[in-house]
C-alpha cells in the first residue's frame, strides 16, 4: 500500500510541475500604441459550420463584439442539413467584415471539418488564421492578447477552452480533456521543443501564422484525420516552427456537446483515433486507469469496513489531482469527487470507440460516417 500511495504522490507532484509549464493567455505585452495594420496584422477568423443553427445567433453576436480592429470573418457552411446557411445570412446582415461560403460537396478522402476549414483558408487574406468552432465564445480582447504571445519562431498557438457543462455525461467526460493534457503531456516539452511526440492542440481554438499554415500544408495535409488538430500541430513542428499550448480558459469558452447523446457520439468519434487506433495502447491505458484512478474508490469501501484511514488516502490523492486541474481550468470544484466515475465512463467510451474502429461500422458525426 505504501508504494501505491507514493506513486499517487508523485502523480500529484507531476501535475504541479506541468501546470507551472502551462502559460496563461493573459496578454502581458502592451500593443495598444501600435495602431497600423502592417504592424499588428490582419486576423482571419475561420469558422466551419455544419447543422449549427442553434449556435448562430450567439456566435455572430460574440464575433461582432471583438475589439481588435483588423479582422475578417469567414464562415463556411459545410453542406448543412438544417437552416444554418439562411440563419447565417440573416444574423450577419450588412456587416462587410463577414464572408459566408456555401461549402462544396465533400470529396472522397476528406473528413468534413478539415475540408470546411480548407475552403475557408483558401479565401482568407489575413496574416494570422484563427480557426474556431461554432460553439466557441471569445472574450472581447482575446485577439489582442493572443497576438502578444507570438514570436519569430512560433507557428501555432492553441489551448483547451473552458467548458460550461450541461448534461450528466458532459460533467463526467468533457473536463477529462484537461486532465489528459495535464497528466499525459510533458507540457514543457510540448512548448519548448520541436519533438512531434510532445504535441497537443484543440481544434476549437487554433491560431496560426498564415505563412506557417500554408508552409505546413494546412488542412489538406490532414484531410482524412478525425483528430486533425493534433496532426496539424505535428505538421507545424515538422516545419521547424514551435507550437505554444496555453491555458486559455480565462478568455475562450466552448459550449461543447449539450446533450448526453452528443457527448457519447463526440467522444466515441475521437478517443480511439486519438490513440492512433493502437489496440495495445488502449488496453494498457485501460489497465493503468483502473489501477490508479478507479481502484481507490474500492479502497474507500475497504476502509469503511476496516476503519483504516490508510485506505482512504489514495482516493484523497487522486481527488487532489483532479481538483488542482479543475481549479486551474475554471471548472466546477466539486467534479473532483466524481473523478473515478469520470474515468470509468471514459473507459466505457474508449471500449465502444475501439469497437467502432475495429469493425466496419465507422465513426458517425453530424450525418456522416467515417472509417
Amino acid at each position: 500500500m505504501i508504494w501505491y500511495i507514493n506513486i499517487l504522490v508523485l502523480f500529484n507532484l507531476w501535475i504541479i510541475v506541468n501546470q507551472k509549464s502551462l502559460p496563461a493567455l493573459k496578454g502581458n505585452v502592451d500593443i495598444s500604441n501600435r495602431t497600423d495594420r502592417e504592424t499588428r496584422g490582419l486576423v482571419s477568423i475561420i469558422v466551419p459550420l455544419r447543422n449549427e443553427v442553434r449556435n448562430i445567433p450567439s456566435l455572430i453576436s460574440n464575433l461582432k463584439e471583438l475589439t481588435y480592429p483588423f479582422i475578417e470573418f469567414i464562415l463556411v457552411d459545410d453542406r448543412s442539413e438544417d437552416n444554418t446557411l439562411a440563419k447565417l445570412r440573416k444574423q450577419v446582415g450588412d456587416d462587410n467584415r463577414f464572408q459566408i461560403i456555401s461549402g462544396l460537396p465533400l470529396p472522397d478522402g476528406w473528413v468534413g471539418k478539415p475540408f470546411a476549414c480548407h475552403q475557408g483558408a483558401v479565401m482568407a487574406t489575413g496574416d494570422y488564421y484563427l480557426f474556431i468552432d461554432a460553439d466557441v465564445r471569445l472574450a472581447p480582447h482575446t485577439l489582442e492578447k493572443t497576438l502578444t504571445h507570438f514570436d519569430m519562431d512560433m507557428g501555432l498557438l492553441t489551448g483547451f477552452p473552458r467548458f460550461p457543462l450541461t448534461s450528466f455525461f458532459s460533467h463526467l467526460l468533457v473536463p477529462m480533456q484537461h486532465f489528459i493534457v495535464h497528466f499525459h503531456l510533458p507540457i514543457w516539452g510540448a512548448n519548448k521543443t520541436l519533438n512531434q511526440s510532445f504535441s497537443a492542440a484543440h481544434g476549437a481554438f487554433m491560431m496560426f501564422k498564415g505563412e506557417v499554415y500554408h508552409q505546413s500544408g494546412g488542412h489538406e495535409t490532414v484531410k482524412n484525420s478525425l483528430v486533425e488538430d493534433i496532426h496539424l500541430a505535428r505538421e507545424v513542428k515538422r516545419k521547424r516552427r514551435f507550437v505554444k499550448l496555453m491555458n486559455i480558459t480565462d478568455l475562450v469558452t466552448c459550449h461543447m456537446y449539450e446533450t448526453n447523446r452528443e457527448v457519447w457520439n463526440g467522444f466515441s468519434k475521437n478517443i480511439f483515433p486519438g490513440l492512433g487506433k493502437h489496440v495495445l495502447l488502449a488496453i494498457f491505458l485501460a489497465l493503468f486507469y483502473v489501477t490508479f484512478f478507479i481502484f481507490p474508490i474500492i479502497l474507500v469501501g475497504i476502509s469503511i469496513n476496516q476503519s483504516s484511514f490508510l485506505f482512504i488516502l489514495p482516493y484523497l490523492l487522486i481527488t487532489m489531482m483532479k481538483w488542482s486541474i479543475d481549479r486551474n481550468t475554471n471548472q466546477k470544484w466539486w467534479l473532483c469527487f466524481l473523478f473515478p466515475f469520470s474515468v470509468l465512463l471514459t473507459l466505457i467510451v474508449l471500449g465502444y470507440s475501439t469497437y467502432l474502429g475495429l469493425s466496419n461500422k465507422g465513426f458517425s458525426w453530424k450525418g456522416r460516417t467515417y472509417q
